[in-house]
């Protein structure tokens, strides 16, 4: 059970491997996690750690950091650390130029080719609107919303939501959201019957504001419910009982690489990590 995996027991499998292993450790948050970076990265130089959340990645790189335990470094999600003001400190933790990998997968030019492959090309010119600013417009009330779940403690819980619950509160045409109907639904995947929707909808729009970057701000899970939803009848004519979020997901992750990777603000931060952390080594030279 994953809930069984302790950050004390991510670290001490790394203590072992390092009497073999003289590379570097990576500590990641998840399996998929791992498969994107690996394919961004030398994997003949490191090894990935999954701590199967980003809690337990802190928890686990902490550890290894009070023994001095050199060539480790954990990847995590900004999530809302940015807009929060509270990126950790340690030059050993490295999170996403954007609020998580999905987002900066969807910055790169990879989305542009899952349009051009999913997307229908009249449909796309009948918008007139820019397709990823839309996404990203539409991805903002979710965001929002879990954000203020995280302030205020509301303990929200989004896993569970499928594609068609997204569609009760999303306009499959205008992809508008309707903010009372979203918070109902996640209210009620909560199971938190108790809470009032209109103040919730109050905390959240107290919340908005026009500086806030939805890069920053957004889920990139939200964003490929959305864009399955808009591939179906705003920007596409996909069969919405056919096309699933999972082969979005999927064709995101495997298309992203390390040619696109180089251009992050994250891979910067890698090289800056080596340099300060010599003989280890994690990108390729080539």
């Amino acid at each position: 059970m994953k809930e069984d995996i302790t950050p004390e027991r991510i670290a001490n499998a790394i203590r072992i491997l390092r009497k073999t292993y003289s590379g570097t450790f990576i500590i990641v948050e998840g399996s998929t996690d791992a498969r994107v970076y690996k394919d961004c990265v030398d994997s003949k130089k490191c090894e990935f750690s999954i701590a199967h959340n980003k809690d337990k990645a802190i928890s686990t790189l902490a550890i290894l950091e009070k023994e001095n335990f050199a060539g480790v470094l954990a990847i995590v999600d900004a999530d809302f650390s940015r807009l929060e003001g509270s990126l950790l400190a340690s030059p050993n933790l490295l999170v996403t130029d954007y609020h998580d990998l999905e987002i900066m997968i969807i910055q790169s030019p990879v989305f542009d080719k899952v349009m051009a492959e999913f997307g229908s090309e009249g449909k796309i010119i009948e918008f007139a609107k820019d397709i990823r600013s839309s996404l990203l417009e539409t991805g903002k009330s979710l965001g929002y919303l879990r954000w203020v779940s995280l302030k205020e403690n509301l303990a929200l819980k989004f896993e569970g939501l499928d594609v068609k619950d997204f569609r009760i509160f999303i306009d499959d045409k205008t992809l508008t959201v309707n903010q009372l109907e979203m918070i109902k639904k996640v209210k009620n995947n909560s199971k938190k019957y108790s809470l009032r929707e209109k103040d919730i909808l109050e905390k959240l729009e107290n919340l908005k504001d026009n500086t806030h970057d939805p890069r920053q701000l957004c889920c990139g899970h939200d964003l490929i419910y959305i864009l399955s939803i808009g591939l179906c009848k705003a920007w596409g004519t996909w069969d919405s009982r056919e096309f699933k979020p999972e082969v979005l997901e999927k064709w995101l992750r495997v298309t992203y690489g390390e040619l696109y990777f180089r251009s992050t603000q994250l891979y910067l931060s890698i090289q800056e990590w080596e340099k300060n952390n010599q003989p280890y080594q994690v990108l390729s030279t080539t």
